[in-house]
């Protein structure tokens, strides 16, 4: 069983992860940045915890390694934003505007919202909707409203909400989480109710997520990664969501920091990768498609 742990070190809350391979990582770190890692590596060597490798994220807008550590490049889907008006009439594809101007027509209304019951009862509606999504068993099936609370309830004192309502009932929110710089943002848990797609509820929260990106002066907005292991650019679907949105692939360096002769030997051996990282990516569509029939076959019901 994979051991977990969790650290306060520097300032900084680092999740360790692994058995045999003992690997942290900063929590969240498409939100929080490291502006002093040899501090913080002096005190992970003294923290008591076996750590084998360190890794960290270079942050926002610098792409080229400024470390001399051995280092990977990685990518995120980053939308850099200036105004409502450039994303709106230079950034997205047609179709984006027609979705949220069909949101409109629906009735769809998209604000911030405070973190509250209200918020969290919805979040328990829509991760209890269905047990699959995007052809995958859904990992927050289940949940109840204490467990929404601590999920979602992380990095409050940076962070905003989104809403989408209909008839004065949400459907659908999304959780945006600002480094403390106020330099980037990180979209995260942008879900709506499956019953109500077809008034893409999902587009209208990102339009008005752009709207407070501006309000709030923050320059870049991040969704992850904009491509996964070995997915093409735009493999799919989440990864076309981003790129009609206006989201571009930016590379960034991420450092990889052996602290024992095990994490030395796992980096050069490449052991620090999922396994699933070298399996070749056609037999993992096979695998995908086999899942989603499997999942759609067995709970009678439509992935969405």
């Amino acid at each position: 069983m994979e051991k977990k742990a969790f650290l306060n070190i520097c300032g900084k809350t680092i999740r360790v992860e692994g058995s045999l391979i003992r690997i942290a990582r900063l929590d969240g770190d498409q939100f929080v940045t490291l502006d002093d890692p040899e501090s913080l590596l002096g005190e992970l060597r003294q923290c008591g915890t076996r750590i084998d490798l360190f890794a960290f994220l270079q942050k926002l807008p610098e792409t080229l390694p400024k470390y001399s550590y051995p280092m990977e490049w990685d990518n995120l889907a980053v939308l850099p934003i200036s105004t409502f008006d450039q994303w709106w009439g230079q950034q997205i594809h047609r179709n984006v505007r027609v979705k949220v101007r069909k949101a409109e027509k629906n009735g769809i209304v998209a604000r911030e919202v405070p973190f509250n019951d209200a918020l969290l009862d919805t979040i328990c509606q829509i991760y209890n909707e269905s047990p699959i999504r995007h052809g995958k068993r859904f990992p927050h099936y289940g949940m109840n409203l204490k467990q929404a609370r601590e999920y979602a309830g992380t990095y409050l004192e940076h962070s905003f909400f989104i809403g989408a309502f209909y008839d004065n009932t949400m459907i659908g929110f999304a959780k945006v989480i600002t480094d403390k710089s106020r330099n980037q943002a990180c979209l995260i848990h942008l879900l709506s109710m499956m019953q109500h797609r077809d008034k893409a509820p999902t587009n209208a929260i990102l339009a008005q997520t752009v709207r407070s990106c501006v309000e709030w002066q923050l320059p870049y907005l991040i969704y992850g990664k904009y491509a996964y292991g070995k997915n093409s650019e735009q493999g799919d679907s989440l990864s076309y969501f981003k790129h009609v949105n206006g989201f571009q692939r930016v590379n960034l360096p991420r450092y990889f920091i052996p602290l024992t002769y095990i994490g030395r030997a796992a980096f050069r051996l490449r052991l620090h990768h999922r396994f699933t990282d070298h399996i070749p990516e056609f037999v993992l569509t096979k695998l995908r498609q086999f899942r989603t029939n499997w999942y759609t076959s067995k709970y009678s019901i439509t992935a969405g």
